[in-house]
């Protein structure tokens, strides 16, 4: 099958001689349509974020498709059945094996391939603000990031649930995206300190920056916060006012969904099907959609990364995989 692999010097290209994967037990063969790019594609290529054991080396954690075989064991999807899906690693190819309980129907109302840009953001959103910090109707989330493709979807979330919505961008354009998507404040990071617009105002945060705004997520955070972290673009590292996180009695979390088990409490499969049964209803109604920056030809992986590294892009960059059925 053809697929994108990552050369001694980092580059990204395509091969046409990779095997194509046969499902084990418990799994499905798909066919992909369409897979999305995230930022833990861009650290996998750096060498930055392995895969887990005994997945590929193959990048992309979410795709839509066609159901093409299925695993000894497997009951309810059928072959033909076109789904979404999270996945570790493999999706930048032409067919990837995905456990049957992190497949997910296609929403009503969305295309095969605008599919491919919910299952890694929704599972992502949903686990944190939702499942882990619990954020609930007339509370105050505070997102960084309000462009990319988490932010995009968390706004969209955090409003369906009847929050509060503020958001950080890097600038004016990305802001009035972010309003159009129903957020009710804009913060411009590069003109405003977030800190001091929201001190102790934010119930939830999601962050995305890690070490560089650990300080401030405390400061902004009310009494009984929960500040999420789930990546690291502004450092490993960073100091916390123990004083004032206990003086508010407030929770910082850190979380992923790639390396979590893939049954039981806490697992993919959990979360899998806590977006299937909670927010599909959400997308089908309307109230959340995919929102998608650009479509690109799969052997143009490279300028996908590099668009999403460039911040240019607002929501999610998708990469179209040759000879699939749309």
């Amino acid at each position: 099958m053809s697929a994108i692999v990552v050369d001694d010097d980092r580059n990204l290209i395509v091969s046409d001689t990779e095997p194509t994967p046969t499902p084990a037990a418990g799994e499905v063969l798909v066919r992909v349509a369409a897979a999305g790019i995230n930022r833990a594609d861009l650290m996998q290529r750096q060498g930055l974020y392995p895969p887990p054991p005994g997945i590929t080396d193959i990048m992309g954690m979410e795709i839509s498709g066609t159901i093409a075989a299925l695993g000894d064991g497997v009951d309810g999807p059928a072959v033909g059945d076109q789904v979404c899906a999270l996945i570790a690693g493999g999706g930048y190819a032409q067919y990837a094996v995905v456990p049957v309980d992190q497949v997910l129907p296609i929403p009503a109302g969305v295309s095969l391939i605008d599919a491919a840009a919910l299952p890694e953001v929704a599972s992502t959103v949903w686990s944190t603000i939702v499942m882990d910090a619990g954020l609930t109707a007339g509370e105050t989330l505070l997102i960084h990031g309000g462009g990319s493709g988490i932010g995009t979807h968390a706004i969209q979330v955090g409003k369906a649930l009847g929050a509060k919505v503020v958001v950080t961008v890097g600038s004016a354009a990305k802001g009035q995206r972010c309003l159009d998507l129903g957020a009710d404040v804009v913060i411009n990071y590069r003109e405003q300190d977030f800190a001091v617009e929201m001190a102790g105002q934010a119930d939830v945060i999601l962050d995305i920056m890690g070490g560089s705004y650990l300080s401030r997520n405390v400061d902004a955070l009310a009494v009984g916060g929960r500040l999420v972290c789930i990546g690291m673009q502004g450092g490993f590292t960073g100091e916390v006012n123990v004083g004032a996180l206990i003086a508010k009695r407030a929770r910082i979390i850190g979380l992923n969904v790639r390396n979590r088990p893939l049954t039981g409490p806490g697992s993919k499969a959990e979360i899998v099907a806590a977006v299937a049964a909670d927010e599909w209803p959400l997308v089908a109604d309307g109230l959340i959609r995919p929102i998608i920056s650009t479509t690109l030809p799969l052997a143009e992986a490279q300028a996908g990364q590099a668009l999403l590294e460039s911040a240019d892009s607002v929501g999610k960059v998708l990469l179209l995989i040759p000879g699939a059925d749309a």
